[in-house]
């Protein structure tokens, strides 16, 4: 992309984003996500106690919600909230706001391109959201088989699947040494922040994104086993995943743990909304 182009494509997110209701939008989108999240680990968290819950991802759980007393009004908000997130996550993309005073090298621009990835993402939660509320149904099938399949059946498609996931077991390697490291509490106005608070969203974000960790390396290893055998049906989503790890020895206790580590990246999320540092 030549200079211009960029320039040209920066100039209408620079507009979006310098709006007084960009910044609420966005944190809504934080909410949102963590309401979402809140939902699968909940659901999972039953499943492991055996009280009537499933495994399920994202989509099953705006399923959820729409079935809810006044759930197409609350799946109204969580979904205009994911569109907020959806946004932000465009200006972290092309414009890097909170990095901009940085020099660019290859893990900003691998973060930006993860950016413009989750942006893609949530965009299509937002619109299975938007059918859900119509009523005509969310995704049908199960949408990881379905993008492996389309990749395997192109030029070098086992490659480009065993590349992915290669790339999403990286990620979830990264989500564990984040949790580790403890480094998102950067991204915190942490003087807004009480000693409690400060604590607190320390251990939800290091046990929230251990999780999501977990459950990124599981569904990788499923990827490259796709690729590996040239079989899309190999491929696993957060719901199976999540399935997987019940089906396993202490599965109940495994699937539990991991539960509970998304219920405490939901509450996370609802942190971030709340006290993360957003330039805009």
């Amino acid at each position: 992309m030549s200079q211009r182009n960029s320039q040209n494509l920066q100039q209408p997110v620079r507009q979006v984003a310098s709006q007084p209701w960009f910044e609420r939008l966005a944190r809504l989108g934080y909410a949102a996500k963590g309401v979402v999240y809140f939902v699968v680990g909940l659901l999972a968290a039953q499943a492991a106690l055996g009280a009537g819950g499933k495994t399920t991802d994202t989509s099953g759980a705006l399923e959820e919600i729409v079935t809810q007393p006044f759930g197409k009004f609350l799946l109204s908000l969580v979904t205009v909230g994911i569109i907020g997130y959806v946004l932000w996550r465009v200006v972290q993309t092309v414009l890097d706001p909170e990095h901009a005073h940085q020099k660019t090298d290859a893990k900003r621009i691998a973060q930006r391109i993860g950016y413009g990835i989750s942006a893609l993402g949530y965009a299509g939660l937002a619109l299975t959201a938007v059918k859900l509320i119509m009523g005509s149904g969310g995704e049908s099938g199960n949408a990881t088989q379905d993008w492996t399949a389309r990749f395997l059946a192109q030029p070098f498609g086992q490659w480009l699947v065993g590349l992915a996931g290669a790339i999403v077991i990286g990620v979830g390697i990264s989500y564990l040494y984040e949790a580790y490291k403890g480094k998102f509490q950067r991204s915190f106005n942490l003087n807004q922040m009480s000693d409690t608070e400060r604590t607190w969203a320390k251990r939800l974000g290091q046990f929230g994104i251990a999780a999501r960790g977990i459950v990124f390396g599981i569904i990788g290893i499923f990827l490259v086993q796709a690729a590996r055998r040239s079989d899309a049906r190999q491929a696993k989503g957060l719901g199976e995943a999540l399935a997987t790890l019940a089906q396993q020895p202490f599965g109940p206790w495994l699937l539990g743990v991991v539960a509970l580590g998304l219920i405490a990246y939901s509450i996370y999320s609802l942190v971030e909304a709340r006290y993360r540092r957003m330039t805009t």
